[in-house]
């Protein structure tokens, strides 16, 4: 019978040797996991991630530039006024940009709807613009007449087209995947912020951790002293 309290002793002691470590693994950097939470959330409250902040800007350089090249046109025809009276007034598909401006501004409203106000995380809007762009400039560059008509005749079409299929790399391998990765590491930042307050709800007092009383852990050799004390002289 004197095995018994040295197991309850071992016992004891590993239970408080194995709490530390339990301690120490489920809630590592607990102040770096809540940051994180914060972090993300704050950027949920913010309501438009950085990434996606940038493919509206550039989508706004797209409307800018094509504007900025249409008026130049203009003005190469000899004055902004008479060109646009015959550009827009007087609009023929065949030798007109003003088509290719308007097109540039479909693009603008319909990707800014989609993507900056209605925060939209698919790549069906991205597609239609850029199908939209990509058959009319084919169709326009076939049947007009903008080859004869100089330098512009070929650098609005293909900026345009070129315009229109960066947007759509830029969201479709840059903005959505990186925004999907920063939802999975909030979720597992999350879920493992849940297990360590499930598993450790407070902070471990020092009464959680204590020792047998040494009566116990010397029980067995009194028992043997008395036992030994006990004995008839022979």
């Amino acid at each position: 019978m004197s095995w018994v309290p040295g197991e309850v002793e071992n016992a004891h002691s590993s239970s408080v040797e194995s709490c530390p470590s339990l301690r120490d693994v489920h809630s590592i950097n607990p102040a770096q996991l809540m940051a994180r939470i914060e972090s993300y959330e704050g950027r949920e409250k913010k309501g438009i991630s950085d990434v996606r902040r940038t493919f509206c800007l550039f989508v706004t350089f797209d409307l800018l530039f094509i504007t900025l090249l249409w008026i130049i046109e203009l003005n190469v025809k000899g004055g902004i006024e008479t060109a646009l009276e015959k550009e827009v007034l007087q609009y023929d598909y065949s030798s007109s940009y003003f088509d290719i401006f308007l097109l540039a501004v479909f693009r603008f409203k319909v990707l800014i709807l989609a993507y900056a106000m209605c925060r939209l995380r698919h790549w069906w809007a991205i597609a239609f613009t850029t199908a939209v762009t990509s058959a009319f400039l084919l169709a326009k560059v076939i049947i007009s007449q903008l080859f004869s008509q100089g330098a512009f005749g070929y650098v609005l079409p293909i900026i345009s087209f070129i315009l229109a299929w960066i947007e759509t790399w830029f969201l479709d391998f840059k903005v959505l995947p990186q925004e999907a990765e920063e939802e999975n590491r909030f979720l597992i930042a999350q879920d493992a912020s849940e297990r360590a307050a499930l598993l450790h709800p407070g902070v471990l007092s020092d009464g959680q951790f204590y020792s047998p009383p040494e009566s116990v852990a010397g029980s067995d050799e009194d028992s043997e002293e008395k036992q030994d004390s006990e004995k008839p002289v022979v």
